[in-house]
């Protein structure tokens, strides 16, 4: 079965709700390691070695963070930067994480309505996420739809909760070795485009 990495990044992890009862999920989850990026480096001093290592040995890279300014935190952004080196990442001889599935979860305040052509953001949360599509292209990533909880900010704990199973879910998919496309197309992840697409009506 696939092992899971779980690059974790929120600078303010204690006060987000919704990212704490989806963390709780994951703990003691066979096959998934959560790696706190913010816990393990508080001074943004990131051990390269060791990031590759964890890489390496994992089969599923999942990036999540809560969706700061249309992107990831600043820590998240850095590790991308030192990390993902060219030569071992991308580039003519860069094959570390050849065919290895990559994804985000993101938790957004805001709510779908207004991640549309005829919200407030003007853009889809899937467009705002090229950058990191590209990325896991460039590394030679298999990338997937995102798995997103947004409105987090007037969710009930009944939605919260709802949210958290299907997270659980994703995770059991993921960890099986099924073909590209039959996770590409899971539920869990084409939620955002579908209702992008009633929304913009």
């Amino acid at each position: 079965m696939n092992r899971i990495l779980i690059l974790f990044a929120h600078p303010k992890f204690e006060q987000s709700r919704a990212n704490k009862a989806l963390v709780q999920m994951l703990e003691n989850k066979e096959g998934v390691t959560f790696h706190d990026l913010y816990e393990r480096y508080p001074d943004f001093n990131i051990d390269i070695i060791s990031e590759k290592k964890l890489l390496t040995d994992h089969d599923v890279i999942i990036w999540h963070h809560p969706f700061y300014w249309y992107s990831c935190p600043p820590l998240m952004k850095q590790w991308m930067d030192v990390v993902l080196e060219f030569g071992w990442a991308y580039g003519a001889n860069g094959k570390a994480l050849k065919s290895k599935k990559c994804l985000n979860v993101i938790t957004t305040g805001g709510t779908r309505a207004v991640y549309c052509s005829e919200g407030s953001n003007n853009y889809s949360v899937n467009e705002f996420l090229r950058p990191f599509e590209q990325t896991a292209r460039l590394c030679n990533m298999e990338y997937l739809p995102p798995f997103t909880v947004m409105g987090t900010h007037n969710m009930s704990d009944e939605e919260l909760e709802n949210y958290t199973l299907k997270y659980e879910q994703l995770i059991c998919e993921l960890r099986q070795s099924l073909p590209f496309d039959k996770i590409k197309n899971c539920e869990f992840l084409n939620d955002t485009p579908q209702l992008k697409k009633v929304t913009s009506k």
